[in-house]
């Protein structure tokens, strides 16, 4: 299929998505499936609806973006809560709805609370102020920001990420299933995917707060935060084959300020596939990383953003990128991207989902294709110079997607079923495909959603090592 038509049937599936409150729209829906019980698909994510946003973002139709952002603003929770059933202060929906009634219309949030699990949308809240800044990148006009509403929910935000806790690290402790991978996947804790996205909520909460008032440090707590987080991700986060042989040397059970595995990773945690997997050239972020535990598993979005917002260095962003090229038929096969590799199996798979059927193994979010990454990847390649590699794999969508019906998701070690439980017509599916067309298109664009590298101080505050 030529990819003009392509790209015309996936505006038309984009617009038909569309919701609308008093005439309006505010937002898309997450699946238009005519096949399948809407379930909540039929309400506007928070974290699908930013993929939606850039895409229109770049096609210049701003009021839809404006609308989103006024709306979730005003459903934010605003109180401070000491009743565990209701959403803490600063939290953003995880999704919304128009419900109409007779000629009435209203719009019904959900925080977690309908949701199956009942899981926290952590990254909503982050996500919200990366938008509210690429709004006003492609707009040029941040009179929105700076009205005092939005700049009182901007620092909201921040109360949530910037307070004391339990923990003492930069990174931000979440529980399991609070981000895209929605289910449990064993990545509770300080999974790499919300470290990626405090730091670009960080980076453009900087960018739009106004200057701070007496006793309100808020800009300076940004900084500091900025500065730690970056250094551990940068450190303790990276894999390649020298750091992988200097954990396999690693010698536990020390104490002090001066140890070397200040986390008392052990050795035989390394698993058998790692060693063979990673290339003489190449590196990333492992997923996860707390007391004596270290996950290996490659996860995409949190690897691509880190390149995208600069958490990554510039050596660090390329060896991600040969990691890719070097395991093409592993992480992009018959349908880009991976969401993690490898899948669990067996009875990993038991013990970490809890014997979830929709997460068998190289399926949904247990090793399953994602096309909304597409975007990601294309972001992160027009950053390092290195379009090709997105191109080459928009080629193999392009192939696929229009003729499949836009699917949520692929199964299979490389991604050539259809997800057995997909929806079709999935909104990000669309969106994801539509940005990255535009933005190899079009690198301006980069700069919605891009952050520039800044030098980051090594500082001896940080965690020992």
């Amino acid at each position: 299929m030529k990819i003009q038509t392509v790209l015309d049937e996936a505006r038309e599936a984009l617009q038909a998505s569309i919701i609308y409150y008093q005439k309006a729209p505010f937002g898309t829906v997450a699946a238009c499936d005519p096949e399948m019980i809407a379930l909540n698909y039929d309400q506007c994510f928070t974290r699908d609806f930013i993929v939606s946003a850039l895409v229109f973002l770049m096609q210049g139709e701003f009021e839809i973006v404006r609308n989103f952002l006024t709306l979730t603003l005003t459903l934010q929770s605003h109180e401070k809560q000491l009743n565990c059933f209701k959403p803490g202060q600063g939290i953003m929906p995880a999704s919304f709805k128009v419900v109409s009634r007779g000629i009435n219309e209203f719009i019904t949030a959900d925080f977690g609370e309908q949701a199956i699990a009942r899981v926290a949308p952590i990254d909503a809240c982050f996500w919200w102020p990366i938008l509210l800044r690429a709004y006003g990148k492609a707009t040029g006009d941040l009179t929105l920001a700076h009205k005092p509403e939005f700049q009182e929910g901007i620092r909201l935000i921040l109360d949530l990420c910037l307070t004391p806790r339990f923990d003492m690290f930069p990174t931000l402790l979440v529980p399991d299933g609070s981000f895209m991978i929605d289910r449990r996947m064993g990545v509770y804790g300080y999974p790499l995917e919300i470290q990626t996205l405090l730091y670009a909520a960080l980076q453009a909460a900087s960018e739009l707060l106004l200057p701070d008032e007496p006793g309100t440090p808020y800009l300076e707590a940004i900084r500091d935060r900025l500065s730690h987080l970056a250094y551990h991700i940068r450190t303790y986060y990276w894999l390649d084959l020298d750091g992988l042989d200097k954990i396999y040397h690693y010698r536990v059970e020390e104490f002090g300020e001066s140890v070397v595995n200040w986390l008392n990773i052990y050795p035989g945690t390394i698993p058998d596939w790692l060693v063979e997997w990673l290339p003489e050239k190449g590196g990333y972020f492992v997923g996860n990383l707390g007391p004596a535990q270290m996950d290996f598993r490659f996860f995409t979005q949190g690897n691509l953003l880190a390149i995208i917002t600069s958490l990554a260095t510039l050596q660090q962003s390329h060896a991600i990128l040969d990691m890719i090229e070097h395991r093409w038929q592993d992480l992009v096969g018959h349908m880009p991207m991976k969401l993690c590799f490898p899948a669990v199996e067996g009875q990993d798979w038991r013990l970490i989902t809890g014997c979830d059927p929709k997460n068998t193994p190289w399926s949904y979010h247990n090793g399953g294709s994602w096309p909304v990454m597409l975007w990601l990847l294309a972001a992160a390649a027009q950053k390092c110079g290195r379009p090709e590699i997105a191109c080459k794999a928009l080629a193999i969508a392009q192939n696929r997607l229009a003729r499949d019906q836009w699917p949520e998701y692929y199964d299979g070690r490389q991604g050539r079923l259809v997800g057995k439980e997909a929806r079709k017509f999935q909104t990000w599916t669309i969106a994801g495909f539509l940005a990255a067309q535009t933005l190899l298109d079009n690198p301006d664009h980069l700069a919605l959603i891009s952050f520039e590298q800044e030098p980051i101080p090594l500082s001896c505050n940080t965690l020992p090592g």
